[in-house]
This record gives C-alpha cells, sequence and structure tokens, in this order.
C-alpha cells in the first residue's frame, strides 16, 4: 500500500507501479477499474433477470391472496392469521449461513440450492392448484386461513431461499466489470414478476374487469383462475429448473481463482457466521438502532395493513385497486434516484426524520379516505375523481415512505463494517422489515377485536361472531357496524407516532453522530 500512496505522476511511474506489485494484486486493480463490458455476460443477465423474475411470481400471489379473502368473507383476525405468511423475507437471515456454506461443489454451489428449492416451488403451486379454490372458501363456506397461512408461509420461504442462493450466485455468475447490473436485475425482475402475480392476476381473474376491457360477450367468470394461474407457473418453475439444471454451469470458487474477471467469494462457515450475527446483537448502537427500526412503523401499520381491505369492504372493485399501481411504477422508479440526491451525504438519516411527520400526514388522509369512500361509492359505481384522489393521496404517500427507505439504506451502507458487509446490511434489513411485518400482523388482528357490531332487528343482541352474526342473519336482520375498531386503530398509530418521534429523534441524531469505528463488529481486523 506504501507504493501506493508515493506514486508520482506519469506514464514510467505507472510502469514502475505494476512492476512492483504481485501479479494478484495488480489484476484485482485492474478489474476493479474495468468498465462495464456485457458482452459474454448477455445471456447470464437474461438468466438472473429471469430467476428473479420467477422470485416475483410467489410474492405476488401472496400479495393478491388477502383481497381474494375480504370478497369470501373472511374477518380481519384471519387476514391477520395469513400475514404471517409475510415473514420469511423478513426472517431469512436465520438460514442464510447454512445456504451459504452447505453445497455439493460438483453440482455448484448455488444450484445445490437453487434447483431443488425451485422444484419445490413448481411441486407447491402444483398441489395449491389442485384444492385451493376449496381451501379460499366462498358461497357460505369458510376459508381455511389456517391450512392457506402455512402453505403460503412455506411457498415465500422457498422463494426467500431463492433469493438467498440467486443473490450470491449472481457475484459470479457476472464478471466483476458487471456485478453492478446484479442489482438492476433482482429490482426489475422481482418487480415483473410481483406484477405478475398480482396486478395481471387480480386484473385477469376479475369478471368484471374481462368483460369492461377484454371481452365482446360477457361471461361469468374472469378469463383466468387462480388454480389455472397457479398450475401455468408450476410448470413453469420445473421446466426453467430442469434447463438451468442441465444447460448453465456454475463459477465455482476455483474458477474464481483461475480468473481475475470473476469475483472471488470468500466464505464464512456457518460457526463464523452466526458468532458474526452474535456480535452485532450484542453492541450498543445495534441494539438502539434495533429498538428503533422494531418500532417505527407502528405508526403507519393502521394505513399500511388495514386500508386497502376498508376500500374492498366499502365496494371498491379490487382489480381497480390493483391496477392502480400501474401509474405508481414509474414513480416508484424514480424516486430512489431522486432522494438519492439528498441521502449520499454524510447525514442521510436527517431526510429520514424530516419524512416521518409528512408520511404521517399522509397516513391520516389515508384513513379520512377510507371514510368517505361508502359514501362515495354507491351501487358498485365509482367516480373517476375518487381514483383520482387515490392516486394522488397514494403517490404522496410514496415519496415520503422512499425517503424514509432509501434514507435507512444509505445509513445502512455508511455504518456497515467493511469486513462483513454482506452479513451486516442483511441484518440490518431484516430488522427493517421485521419493524414492518409484526405491526401489520397486530393490527390486523386488533381490527375485530376493536370493532363493535349489533344486530339491525335487535339493538341489544351483539353480532361480534361468527355464531351470532349467523343467528341474527337467521331472524332476518343484518349485522351492523356500529363503532369500527379501524378508526380507533388509525387514531391511537398517529398519536403514538408523534410521541416516538419527539422521543426517540434525540436518539437517532446520537446514532449519525458517532463515528464509524463505533460500528466495526471485525476491529482487529479494520485496523
Amino acid at each position: 500500500m506504501s507504493a501506493i500512496r508515493r506514486k508520482p505522476t506519469g506514464s514510467n511511474a505507472d510502469q514502475e507501479l505494476l512492476i512492483d506489485e504481485p501479479p494478484k494484486s495488480e489484476k484485482e486493480k485492474e478489474a476493479e477499474h474495468q468498465k462495464p463490458d456485457i458482452r459474454g455476460d448477455r445471456r447470464n443477465i437474461a438468466i438472473l433477470l429471469f430467476l428473479y423474475v420467477l422470485q416475483g411470481i410467489p410474492i405476488g400471489l401472496i400479495a393478491a391472496i388477502p383481497m381474494l379473502l375480504q370478497n369470501r368473507g373472511a374477518s380481519y383476525k384471519q387476514q391477520a392469521e395469513f400475514s404471517f405468511a409475510y415473514w420469511p423475507f423478513s426472517l431469512k437471515l436465520l438460514w442464510a449461513p447454512i445456504v451459504d456454506s452447505l453445497y455439493i461443489r460438483r453440482f455448484g454451489r448455488r444450484k445445490s440450492w437453487l434447483v431443488p428449492v425451485q422444484y419445490l416451488l413448481g411441486a407447491f403451486m402444483l398441489l395449491l392448484s389442485l384444492h385451493v379454490d376449496r381451501w379460499l372458501g366462498g358461497n357460505g363456506v369458510d376459508p381455511n386461513v389456517p391450512l392457506l397461512t402455512l402453505l403460503f408461509f412455506l411457498l415465500n420461504f422457498l422463494a426467500a431461499t431463492q433469493d438467498i442462493a440467486v443473490d450470491g450466485w449472481a457475484l459470479t455468475m457476472l464478471k466483476r466489470c458487471n456485478v453492478g447490473y446484479a442489482s438492476t436485475c433482482n429490482s426489475v425482475g422481482q418487480t415483473a414478476g410481483y406484477f405478475l402475480g398480482y396486478v395481471v392476476f387480480i386484473a385477469l381473474e376479475s369478471k368484471d374487469f374481462c368483460n369492461t376491457y377484454l371481452r365482446d360477450v360477457p361471461l361469468e367468470d374472469g378469463m383466468i383462475t387462480l388454480p389455472r394461474f397457479l398450475w401455468f407457473w408450476g410448470i413453469t418453475f420445473v421446466v426453467a429448473t430442469t434447463l438451468v439444471a442441465i444447460f448453465k454451469k456454475e463459477n465455482d470458487i476455483e474458477d474464481a481463482h483461475m480468473d481475475a474477471r470473476y469475483t472471488e467469494e470468500h466464505e464464512l462457515n456457518i460457526h463464523q457466521s452466526y458468532k458474526i450475527l452474535w456480535d452485532m446483537v450484542r453492541m450498543r448502537p445495534v441494539q438502539i438502532l434495533a429498538v428503533i427500526l422494531l418500532t417505527v412503523k407502528v405508526t403507519f401499520a393502521a394505513s399500511d395493513a388495514v386500508t386497502s381491505l376498508k376500500l374492498i369492504d366499502a365496494g371498491v372493485p379490487k382489480d381497480k385497486l390493483a391496477l392502480l399501481a400501474i401509474p405508481l411504477i414509474p414513480l416508484q422508479l424514480i424516486l430512489p434516484l431522486a432522494v438519492g440526491r439528498y441521502t449520499n451525504g454524510p447525514r442521510p438519516m436527517d431526510v429520514y426524520l424530516k419524512a416521518i411527520p409528512y408520511r404521517i400526514i399522509m397516513a391520516t388522509v389515508a384513513t379520512g379516505l377510507a371514510y368517505i369512500t361508502p359514501y362515495i361509492v354507491r351501487g358498485g359505481s365509482v367516480p373517476v375523481y375518487y381514483y383520482v384522489l387515490l392516486i394522488t393521496s397514494y403517490a404522496i404517500y410514496q415519496v415520503f415512505l422512499y425517503s424514509m427507505f432509501v434514507a435507512a439504506m444509505a445509513f445502512f451502507a455508511k455504518i456497515s463494517d467493511p469486513a462483513v458487509g454482506g452479513t451486516y446490511m442483511t441484518f440490518l434489513n431484516t430488522l427493517c422489515n421485521l419493524g414492518g411485518n409484526w405491526p401489520n400482523t397486530v393490527v390486523l388482528w386488533l381490527v375485530d377485536v376493536l370493532t363493535w357490531k349489533q344486530c339491525s332487528t335487535n339493538e341489544e343482541n351483539t353480532c361480534q361472531g361468527k355464531e351470532e352474526q349467523q343467528s341474527c342473519e337467521a331472524s332476518a336482520g343484518k349485522c351492523e357496524i356500529t363503532f369500527d375498531g379501524y378508526y380507533l386503530e388509525s387514531g391511537i398509530c398517529v398519536l403514538y407516532g408523534i410521541v416516538w418521534l419527539l422521543l426517540v429523534r434525540k436518539w437517532i441524531v446520537y446514532l449519525q453522530d458517532l463515528p464509524v469505528k463505533s460500528w466495526l463488529v471485525v476491529k482487529q481486523k479494520s485496523r
């Protein structure tokens, strides 16, 4: 390193430096400064993109199931139960070291996990396609939410495991100068897969959408059903996985040593990986940051988890709600770039703090929209101005949501110990994701608990449970909401957010002012 610091200017000096450096360091230095060149990597980029698209399909499907359950009479407690299916991506750090450390070298470090996991994904989809209609219920039959939750949890668990394998494979599949394309493949591919599994499925499953926009002669069903959709993607997973297993060779660690164009993976064993995680948990700054990340999103839980379901209850078609995501896609692609200009400096959490009050305001606006929706949507007719209002409010909300997200990611990158940067970032991202999942589950469960219902034929009779509701309907009555717990939750969340911000602001400033060395987990190696 001292030769690099004393490097004079001029071409002769450059030649002298190259002679003095060891051959391996020279190759690494040249590779690091090499400009992106996708020649020879086009097929690899296409494979990565396709694998991330496949990953997004089950994620999109899991997002679509709550809308189907809501239309089939599921309670909010059942929605809360199903929300556990979202959790695997927030917990994948628990088994990521196993995926990184155990493999069959002859078959490939990443293929050892990718191939069996994708076959299981395909098998799960084929299994679901045979029985999912019965398990979803409808026509007087209650949905089998516990079984659906278990199956879709396992489906998401497999998708999260596939994500670990593909993220790792991207580092060695692409030439070192092209590794930056991996994040692009991740973002674009997963977004496209989510779009297919959620927006496209919900639209084509809706008979109203298909009859209005895609058919000349109206029919009683949509153009696709959930079983057919699952069957198609199950077969796709099986075929695609077979092709990857047979025709795609993996660059293993020995190949990386031989060719400096590819990134060499420095692996930790299972014991080392879990020891580093434990060392992180024991650090005081990380503990404070963990408390912040696990509590901040309680403020927005009612708005994020319940509002869309309340809109469906009020008569807004689920396919129209799904299609509202389309005009927001360009905004979601541009926002990280725009916000990044303000978070690339030394104090990214300033943006985080400034965005919270505005996000609280927009969450309150969302609650207000849910309240007025039943008065606007009458007889199944939704006026155009209502959709414009909905898109506008949601777009503004996304601005502050992405401001917080990008600021947090910039802060994570700033404080992560470079000696274990990938593990450190994954750990902090896990805390961030988990901080959003647990409040959503709790808020969904509490909606029914806090809601008060009475039978229209006898005001003294409540109809809180399923049996009381059936008894009310048997007496020609109607179970009506007299007090909606959603609005109480929304008010509590807003008050919580204000108090949280007043109490926690100083701790966020304190963490941001700490020197970077306070966050190092491998201090001896980092000196």
